[in-house]
């Protein structure tokens, strides 16, 4: 096949996938418009350019996450649209076969995937981190609300006994809290001190709260502009406990992963997110495989329904499968690596046997 065929199918793909995602980017921003606003819109100090920002920040780490799915239609879409047109046919009665005019579609899929890890993770990871500030600033003090994604409970232990932190929002890949509440504890388990804090910074050795109210168990409360509270804690532990994988970016992981191994921490959240964005490139040549396998028959009238709707159902359980073994890497049951690889492989090779069988006999 010469390089302009080549050139156009891939630029076909490349404009189609452009197409929908756009019209994803859209569509997730609108939903996520509509449901942030339901929720803040009773907090003093909300506008709706306020939520339109902070849905805007978000919406990139949304759209990230259908981007296996956007492979998938926009390959179906392409390879449907050039047999309606003939083209297929036409390649094929000139002696192309299926894996040649299948390549260019591949490498867009693949062309696909690495922007999404190169470019879009990095602006995806730096806004969400600055919707959570901005909503965190509007919900400062006004709110109880606890975010799902975030882990609001952390125990340390130090020389004069525990403590307990708790907080309503979670910033700064850990290294921030928002509303924060400390119980202390004696050496025998109980409380014998509470410490509430607008803002919380971890520093080297401590904690630095600002603006506090202090209350003993046995006396009157207590305002104070700033407070400490030792720790041991580091802050890569503190990142590995606290922070979101989603808010780093793919470039700073490999060095967040080295440094939590190096003390003695299994880093698998962290690992499971980096194997994953390598793997995705692959997983969307996968996804355009399977797209293949129902896209390609040449029907007079048009694709078959059934056809179709097949490729959907099988693109859906290889995501499910994706997010489950995913699942497990982050527990630790299987190794990252392998989970991360697993789905794309098996569904690699779905797609080279049915093409196989189907165009080599």
């Amino acid at each position: 096949m010469g390089w302009t065929l080549g050139r156009y199918f891939f630029l076909r793909y490349a404009t189609i996938a452009a197409w929908f995602f756009a019209g994803i980017f859209a569509l997730v921003f609108l939903i996520d418009f509509t449901e942030l606003t339901s929720r803040i819109s009773r907090i003093p100090g909300f506008t709706y350019w306020i939520a339109a920002t902070i849905s805007a920040l978000r919406v990139p780490m949304l759209v990230l996450q259908t981007v296996p799915f956007v492979g998938l239609f926009a390959a179906m879409a392409t390879l449907i649209s050039l047999n309606r047109k003939y083209e297929l046919v036409v390649a094929r009665a000139a002696g192309i076969s299926a894996w040649q005019f299948l390549l260019p579609v591949c490498l867009g899929a693949f062309v696909f995937g690495v922007l999404a890890v190169a470019v879009l993770n990095p602006l995806a990871a730096s806004g969400l981190v600055r919707s959570q500030n901005i909503e965190d600033v509007l919900r400062s003090g006004k709110s109880n609300q606890v975010g799902s994604d975030t882990v609001p409970w952390l125990r340390q232990k130090t020389p004069s006994g525990d403590t307990i932190i708790g907080a309503r929002a979670i910033l700064s890949q850990g290294l921030e809290m928002s509303d924060a509440t400390f119980f202390m504890l004696d050496r025998d388990g109980d409380i014998f001190e509470r410490k509430d804090a607008r803002r919380v910074f971890l520093r080297d050795g401590y904690w630095e709260l600002q603006d506090v109210t202090v209350r003993p168990s046995d006396g009157p409360g207590e305002k104070r502009t700033a407070d400490r509270v030792p720790t041991d804690l580091k802050p890569e532990f503190v990142q590995e406990r606290l922070a979101q994988p989603e808010t780093i970016p793919f470039y700073e992981l490999p060095r967040k992963i080295e440094v939590a191994r190096s003390f003695g921490l299994g880093a698998n959240a962290f690992a499971m997110q980096f194997d994953s964005l390598i793997a995705l490139p692959f997983l969307l040549v996968a996804m355009t495989l399977i797209a293949a396998t129902v896209s390609m028959r040449f029907a007079r009238m048009g694709q078959s329904a059934t056809m179709i709707l097949g490729g959907v159902v099988a693109g859906f359980l290889l995501y499910v499968v994706s997010v489950l073994v995913k699942a497990f890497g982050v527990a630790g049951l299987v190794p990252t690596i392998v989970a991360a690889w697993f789905p794309v492989v098996v569904a690699m090779f779905f797609g080279v046997t049915f093409l196989l069988y189907k165009e080599d006999g």
